[in-house]
């Protein structure tokens, strides 16, 4: 956007955060310089997060201890436990934050981060439930125990789904930020129960090692490896919302314009 704004003829924001590019020829070349400009919405930040995430894969692999008592499916472990912080506590919280403050404020911008956020995070979830039930099998001798805290995570998974969904099928930019603002809250109150669901229900699925009071329960060489995934899906996430976001700004340029179009 800073490269935008930079140029003669480029747009301007107006107090909601639209862009404005004025009539005739020049409002139509600032738009199309706009629009390419946003076409490229994947820039160094994401092959510094591709490269971070293959080094991180190889330092799973090949440089980090086997746990001695469930072998190397453990090794899903530096994968799971970071996309999952990263889609609960960035991702979703994200998103129930901005939506939040667009209530208030009626930032479009701030509608725009909230559904790029769940986006981002419905595919770390993703993530999150297939490489679930891929470390459970050789541990607890099952694909899925439908326990709090694996079920509550594919509500959760769900309910962005239906709020993506959602955004799809109301036409009035408007209204389809307020309904969708309301259902991105209701997703977010879900977050806390989701983490505390170990500790109020009996269930197959471990205790937080690491997000816990006390301090992590992991050998060194462990805890690193994960804190060096945990930074990596950190990356990842920007790199991806970051992306998301620019692709977002298009699709609200090509609707003024239709709007635009169609009101002439």
């Amino acid at each position: 956007m800073g490269a935008i704004a930079g140029t003669e003829r480029s747009p301007r924001l107006d107090a909601s955060g639209g862009l404005l590019f004025g009539g005739g020829p020049e409002g139509d070349a600032a738009r199309g310089a706009a629009l390419r400009q946003l076409s490229r919405p994947f820039g160094w930040l994401a092959w510094v997060a591709v490269v971070a995430f293959i080094g991180d894969c190889v330092r799973i692999a090949y440089f980090t201890p086997i746990e001695a008592s469930q072998g190397p499916a453990q090794k899903i472990f530096y994968i799971h436990v970071p996309a999952a912080i990263t889609a609960l506590y960035l991702a979703f919280a994200l998103m129930a934050v901005a939506s939040v403050l667009y209530l208030w404020l009626r930032d479009p911008k701030l509608d725009r981060v909230a559904e790029c956020a769940a986006e981002v995070g419905l595919a770390f979830t993703t993530i999150v439930l297939v490489t679930g039930p891929l470390w459970a099998k050789p541990v607890w001798g099952t694909w899925w125990s439908g326990d709090a805290r694996l079920t509550s995570t594919l509500f959760l998974w769900l309910i962005i789904l239906a709020y993506l969904i959602l955004r799809q099928a109301v036409e009035d930019r408007a209204q389809r930020a307020r309904y969708s603002a309301v259902l991105a809250i209701l997703a977010g109150l879900l977050i806390p129960f989701i983490h505390l669901s170990v500790y109020l229900f009996r269930t197959l699925h471990p205790q937080p090692i690491v997000l816990k009071p006390s301090a992590p329960s992991l050998p060194s060489e462990m805890l690193t490896t994960l804190m060096i995934s945990f930074a990596t899906f950190v990356l990842l996430f920007v790199a991806l919302l970051r992306a998301r976001y620019r692709l977002a700004t298009i699709a609200d340029l090509v609707e003024d314009g239709a709007s635009s179009g169609r009101a002439d």
